[in-house]
């Protein structure tokens, strides 16, 4: 895979610092993506001081006008952009009675809108490779539904819907679009939860704990690999049994 270049949206921290760093391990050279400079700029500078190919790559999800010069930036500098993983999310949670348009409109603008034309602009360089993996993290939430979480579902749920319609439309052309849907992972996004949310949670996961990035990590490195060639428009969750 020493050829092979991937992006990783929200890279800088949680699920997503981890996914960069099992993709590099596997030899990917690693775009690690994301608004916060200094953070991707640690994550990349760990990586290679492990002797692992990774550059930061400044980008906010929101802006989609200038996804398509990114991309072709990417490809001049680096011979090609091979694997695309939508991993940047927001919440912004509240009872539905509650949420305000803008809370809708970042959160979906956020998880769905940018991941859609990120996705769009890849396609390029991926058809003319004859390979490309377009990777997009849902979540369980938007499998199942969660009170109180109706904008991030929604956001999630669409997710799930655009990874099947793209796998249909590009299968022949050697891409292949999977999702991973998280459930209940340890992360900055959990951090917050009181130990009563926390422990109800468990309740309900068979495996008895809280998943870890490294969790997801795994499964998206699989379905960026080569021995995941004949999968696609598959959801894959990574959830203790949460949702079954």
């Amino acid at each position: 895979m020493s050829s092979k270049v991937a992006l990783v949206t929200g890279g800088s921290q949680g699920i997503g610092s981890a996914i960069c760093r099992h993709l590099a391990q596997a030899g990917f050279k690693v775009l690690v993506a994301s608004r916060s400079a200094q953070k991707i700029e640690a994550v990349a500078d760990n990586l290679k001081a492990e002797g692992f190919e990774a550059e930061p790559l400044v980008l906010d999800v929101q802006a989609i006008d200038g996804f398509k010069e990114t991309v072709q930036k990417i490809c001049a500098e680096f011979g090609g952009l091979h694997v695309l993983v939508n991993n940047a999310g927001i919440t912004a949670d509240n009872l539905m009675l509650r949420i305000k348009p803008d809370a809708f409109d970042s959160v979906i603008q956020t998880n769905l809108r940018g991941a859609f034309f990120l996705s769009q602009a890849v396609l390029k360089p991926m058809m003319k490779q004859k390979w490309g993996r377009i990777i997009n993290i849902t979540s369980v939430v938007g499998l199942m539904g969660n009170a109180g979480q109706t904008n991030y579902a929604a956001s999630k749920a669409g997710l799930v819907g655009m990874t099947k319609s793209l796998a249909r439309e590009v299968g022949s052309r050697g891409i292949t679009v999977n999702a991973v849907a998280p459930g209940y992972v340890d992360t900055e996004m959990t951090h917050d939860l009181s130990d009563e949310v926390k422990a109800s949670f468990l309740t309900q996961v068979p495996l008895g704990r809280m998943g870890n990035p490294e969790d997801v990590a795994h499964a998206v490195s699989f379905l960026a690999s080569e021995g995941a060639g004949y999968v696609t428009g598959q959801v894959l969750t990574v959830d203790g049994g949460l949702y079954m």
